[in-house]
């Protein structure tokens, strides 16, 4: 968010916690319009932070003090990286974008946008008021929701059924390396040399079935895309994010799908029901699908 000329003093509603201090900031979550201050009455926020509600140009801007010591630059960068803290920080977010989302219409922003006080936030609400409105003209009426599939890595290593999944047939033995023990015996009992190529054979066979699993892996995501093609016809907007960290899904399958779709509440059965005859149809790939949530995915200026 860009800078703007002072606007005077903002109007603060269900003030909580006002301060001026030099060791704290002003936590931002989202802004909304049309929103009630009693729907923030008892709300906590990041680091159990009250929460309030800064008015400007009809606009207000959902926000809580915090310190800097835990959201100055330097302290977030380290945060950032502390799984557990931005656990906890995002559902805290989420959860005051939420309780405002199901009251008026709310465009979240991202995590961990902070400014230095209620002024800063009133003047940039004041200056991007225009976008502000725009933006949730957009997604009044509308909500997210978030289609992620796994491909399942034994299934992936199956052979192919040729039911439109799986790996091509191989009639190559199971993979191992050669008992070079039970060969040098075997052919000391029968007098002969030990064949010739068996290191070779092994090596083949291990190249066959890294091709059959990169191939495997690039149909699950043919398959993926097909099915983030047919998803996002019924949508307002798609968008395909980067696959989501290990740790954070605790999945032990591959991602072939991140996406998240903008929904007009009327089309919202219609979603479900093909995400979830694509998961039916896609042998080794789980669908999962999550939502409604506030439209995370669709804020900027480029959706």
């Amino acid at each position: 968010m860009s800078g703007a000329p002072s606007t005077g003093a903002p109007s603060v509603a269900n003030t909580a916690d006002p301060t001026d201090r030099a060791d704290t900031a002003v936590y931002l979550y989202g802004v909304a319009r049309g929103l009630d201050p009693a729907e923030l009455r008892g709300a906590s926020g990041v680091a159990g932070a009250p929460v309030r509600g800064v008015v400007a140009g009809g606009l207000t801007a959902l926000v809580s003090t915090v310190r800097l010591d835990e959201y100055g630059e330097a302290a977030l960068r380290a945060n950032l990286e502390d799984l557990a803290w931005l656990e906890a920080t995002a559902r805290a977010h989420h959860d005051i974008v939420d309780r405002a989302a199901h009251a008026a219409p709310t465009a979240p922003v991202r995590i961990a946008t902070i400014y230095q006080d209620d002024d800063r936030v009133a003047e940039v609400l004041a200056a991007q008021a225009e976008r502000f409105r725009s933006v949730l003209d957009r997604l009044t009426g509308r909500t997210e929701w978030g289609v992620k599939a796994w491909a399942d890595p034994a299934a992936l290593d199956a052979p192919d059924t040729h039911s439109g999944g799986g790996l091509a047939p191989s009639a190559e033995p199971p993979t191992g390396p050669p008992s070079s023990a039970q060969s040098g015996s075997e052919a000391s009992r029968s007098g002969s040399e030990p064949a010739a190529g068996t290191g070779t054979a092994y090596l083949l066979r291990r190249q066959r079935e890294r091709r059959r699993r990169e191939d495997a892996g690039r149909r699950a995501a043919e398959h993926a895309g097909t099915v983030h093609a047919d998803l996002a016809d019924l949508a307002v907007a798609a968008r395909r994010h980067a696959p989501q960290d290990p740790r954070l899904s605790g999945r032990t399958g591959t991602q072939v799908l991140n996406a998240a779709y903008l929904l007009d509440d009327d089309r919202v059965d219609d979603f479900l029901a093909a995400a979830r005859a694509a998961g039916e149809r896609l042998a080794g790939v789980e669908v999962e699908v999550t939502g409604p949530w506030p439209p995370y995915s669709f804020i900027g200026e480029d959706t």
